[in-house]
């Protein structure tokens, strides 16, 4: 029944209905794999996205590279012709792929000749079933992992990471609020049976998602359930809590960044309340809106920056909306004085409803060109899997529509109610600084050395 669903999806694949990004092929194999199958534009072409429910997030701060670790020991080679020999099979079958470890999951990423893709996708079960971790590929895969994260973590590297000097403001706000580890996790210390527990508890089919866009074969299907749907599902492992804000900080700090300079970053972070309805999409849309405003107020009114910006970020179950700016060293005390008037500003009178309309307008027009091609698709299913539900991705132009201006200025007046904080990053001296302090020490060496001379004069008259 499911290949004739899938044929039927195939057949009405005209270049509109395969645009229609919402809507997939997706269902479970009976071991609890989740299946999102969707025919592409792109002819002669595939993108696989495997993705496992494991990341960075589920282990302390102290184990918080193993499934990165692990990720690069399954790269390592399924016989005796290695890492290498892997890649060679790869290459004669025309695909690339790579693998990336973020917070929530790891991803493998895959694009492929259609006309070899169940062949690349068999190579990625062996890759899954038949890596043997041997200590040699764990050394070797920790070496790797060390040079991807700077190369060995020194005791110089770990003070500073200790004195917040090797974070970005956002980086260390996080670790002052007990949101993100105060240093860099090593590998070092990580054996073979953690790996082997990992793989085992956390790299089966009811953890997992493949999605599979583009030229598809007709035969699919029928081939996952042969060989994917051959996998042994597990208990499935509990995912360790995200982080809540556990410890307080400052309001405002400032933060050194390099010795000698006239220029400054001035951030004004502030935590996202809990929203119950389109809260994502509200953000967003939000997000544009202060960033207009901060390019009209800091650029265009006031001349202080030329391209001030608002970011959204996440932190363990928290999430930040930031105000940014560029900035000379001098101009920071104006820059904040700017951004509490557009606070009181918007707290007063609320969002311009003009202005409004036409940022989420532009938010909602994005959509039609924001997805383009196989590979940027699968991406997109990657990044919306919360989204997923019965076949059907939301549809974001539809989110944003529903988005009216009072539940915006509700977002915002929410977002405002508290002062967040502020995070100012500048080098240790301005040039303005550093030559009065040059001049100044040259002063002191020509009275120290004037007074010298002056004192042997002396002594020598008397004698």
């Amino acid at each position: 029944m499911r290949c004739l669903l899938f044929l039927c999806l195939l057949l009405g694949a005209t270049q509109s209905f395969a645009l229609d990004r919402s809507n997939v092929e997706g269902y479970q194999l009976p071991n609890g794999l989740q299946l999102i199958l969707k025919p592409g534009n792109d002819r002669g072409h595939v993108a696989i996205r495997l993705v496992v429910g494991v990341g960075l997030d589920d282990f302390s701060c102290a184990n918080q590279q193993l499934p990165h670790l692990l990720e690069h020991l399954l790269f390592s080679g399924i016989d005796d012709a290695g890492e290498g020999g892997l890649e060679e099979r790869m290459q004669a079958l025309g695909g690339e792929w790579n693998a990336f470890t973020s917070h929530a999951d790891t991803t493998f990423v895959i694009e492929a000749p259609a006309k070899n893709q169940r062949k690349i996708l068999d190579l990625l079960l062996s890759l899954l079933t038949q890596t043997q971790l041997t200590e040699q590929r764990i050394d070797d895969a920790k070496q790797v992992v060390e040079r991807e994260d700077g190369g060995h973590y020194s005791h110089l590297q770990r003070w500073l990471d200790r004195q917040d000097l090797g974070h970005s403001a956002s980086n260390q706000l996080a670790v002052e609020l007990g949101l993100k580890c105060a240093e860099r996790a090593e590998v070092h210390d990580l054996t073979r049976q953690q790996l082997e527990t990992v793989r085992q508890n956390w790299y089966a089919p009811n953890n997992m998602t493949l999605i599979v866009v583009g030229d598809l074969d007709r035969l699919l299907p029928a081939y996952l359930e042969r060989t994917y749907g051959a996998l042994d599902p597990v208990e499935p492992s509990e995912h360790k809590p995200l982080a809540a804000i556990e410890s307080r900080a400052d309001a405002e700090r400032v933060l050194v960044r390099g010795t000698v300079g006239d220029t400054a970053k001035l951030h004004w972070l502030l935590p996202e309340p809990v929203l119950e309805k389109q809260g994502d999409q509200t953000w967003n849309l939000l997000r544009d809106y202060l960033e207009w405003a901060l390019y009209s107020e800091l650029r265009l009114k006031h001349g202080l920056s030329y391209g001030p910006w608002a970011e959204r970020e996440v932190f363990g179950g928290v999430g930040f909306l930031s105000l940014n700016a560029d900035l000379a060293r001098d101009d920071v005390p104006k820059a904040q004085e700017v951004m509490a008037n557009l606070k009181a500003q918007l707290l007063k009178d609320g969002l311009d409803p003009e202005r409004f309309a036409r940022l989420k307008q532009a938010a909602i027009a994005r959509q039609a060109w924001a997805v383009q091609g196989n590979s940027a698709l699968a991406d997109y299913y990657w990044a919306s899997l919360g989204e997923y539900d019965d076949g059907r991705f939301a549809d974001p132009a539809r989110q944003l529509q529903s988005i009216s201006l009072k539940q915006a200025n509700v977002a915002m007046r929410e977002l405002f109610a508290e002062p967040g904080y502020v995070r100012i990053e500048k080098p240790l001296f301005s040039y303005n600084s550093l030559s009065l302090i040059i001049l100044g020490l040259l002063g002191l060496l020509i009275i120290l050395a004037v007074g010298w001379r002056r004192w042997r004069q002396r002594r020598h008259s008397n004698k």
